[in-house]
């Protein structure tokens, strides 16, 4: 039944659905890009260009443009069939470029948090070339949907088992995110956290979104029928995916703690590491003109958990003299207490040094906020 619209306007309910859920790909791509600007402008001004940093900005510049590309071959009108002929292998190769960048990132970061075990740099490995080779294979199985003119240029599947070139990424994913969740797991008999806390500490929710998507656009592309051959129902999803998988890996490299070498290390690997930092530290008492040092000494170990153990002294009521003193039974406590820990009262220069042993965790983080 003739609507008396042109081409343009008189779309199906499949081809409308996708050229809305498009608007809302290129919204999201709008909106990470614009979102991401400032700690992409930090990460660049980090000295060193290690593979995570060179992967993300890759993906920062190439995600963009090539929906950009998309989107216009989309929605001109005066886009040709002709033309379409030509042009429709961009979509797939391009992603497949952008999948692959994405799942090296996966490679690398769940090496990285399993301490570098082969094991599983080779598991992970074998899932990536399984990916980079089927998804080479399907690019050439695609063809150009046939719409009429003006109703835009899309890529669709010549046969239903194409589909695959979806399978191999989601299958990466899911080892990433089961890995990722089971080195979290064990991780916490060294130190309990809520699974709020394990989850933001460890970018869990981050994997998991990935997985997310890309299992949906799977079971979308295998379960949806179309009703003719100009019907592009199956790969509705299929851009909306690759722009989360890749805002989502970009802010996987994020996450990760201190240096981006060799893929960082795993997030309590990271703060045991720094459990040991010793800190030197002047401080001035003003109550009674005693100077207190606190600096590092390589010959003794003192915790401040025992000085809390302690009673503090209260101070009396000034002498005649106008100086001031403790309780007796306090002062020796704290005499005998710094003898134990290998200080030295000077008497003349009325100073202390305190070695202060700092425990770095994720709650006392302040980078960790997102």
């Amino acid at each position: 039944m003739s609507t008396g619209l042109p081409p343009s306007l008189d779309l199906p309910p499949h081809l409308s659905a996708q050229k809305y859920f498009l608007v809302c790909t290129l919204t999201v791509a709008a909106w990470d890009t614009l979102v991401l600007s400032p700690r992409t402008w930090r990460l660049m001004k980090t000295p060193g260009w290690p593979v995570l940093k060179i992967l993300f900005h890759f993906l920062r510049v190439f995600m963009p443009i090539e929906f950009i590309v998309v989107a216009v071959a989309f929605f001109d009108t005066k886009w040709s069939q002709s033309t379409c002929q030509k042009f429709y292998l961009f979509e797939p190769i391009c992603t497949a470029i952008l999948l692959a960048a994405t799942s090296v990132v996966h490679v690398i970061r769940i090496h990285a948090i399993y301490d570098k075990k082969r094991p599983v740099l080779f598991s992970m490995c074998a899932l990536y070339a399984v990916q980079i080779v089927v998804t080479a294979v399907c690019c050439g199985f695609y063809r150009s949907v046939p719409l009429k003119e003006g109703q835009g240029c899309i890529a669709g599947p010549k046969a239903n088992w194409v589909g695959i070139y979806w399978v191999a990424p989601t299958l990466l994913y899911t080892v990433s995110f089961g890995l990722a969740l089971l080195r979290s797991i064990k991780s916490l008999k060294e130190k309990p956290l809520s699974p709020w806390k394990l989850m933001l500490r460890d970018g869990l929710n981050l994997y998991g979104a990935i997985w997310i998507v890309n299992m949906a656009n799977m079971l979308f592309w295998f379960i949806m029928t179309p009703t003719d051959e100009s019907d592009p129902v199956k790969t509705i999803v299929t851009s909306m995916a690759a722009v989360l998988t890749t805002s989502m890996t970009l802010r996987i490299i994020l996450s990760v703690r201190g240096t981006l070498d060799y893929g960082g290390t795993f997030a309590l690997s990271a703060a045991s590491a720094l459990s040991g930092s010793s800190r030197t530290t002047h401080m001035i008492s003003t109550r009674s003109g005693i100077q207190t040092n606190l600096s590092q000494n390589p010959n003794h170990t003192y915790t401040l958990d025992d000085i809390r153990t302690k009673p503090e002294g209260d101070w009396n009521a000034v002498d005649a003299d106008g100086k001031s003193s403790v309780n007796d039974s306090d002062r020796k406590t704290g005499i005998l207490l710094a003898e134990n820990a290998g200080v030295k009262e000077q008497r003349d220069g009325l100073g202390v040094k305190v070695t202060v042993d700092t425990e770095v965790g994720y709650d006392d983080n302040p980078y960790h906020a997102k």
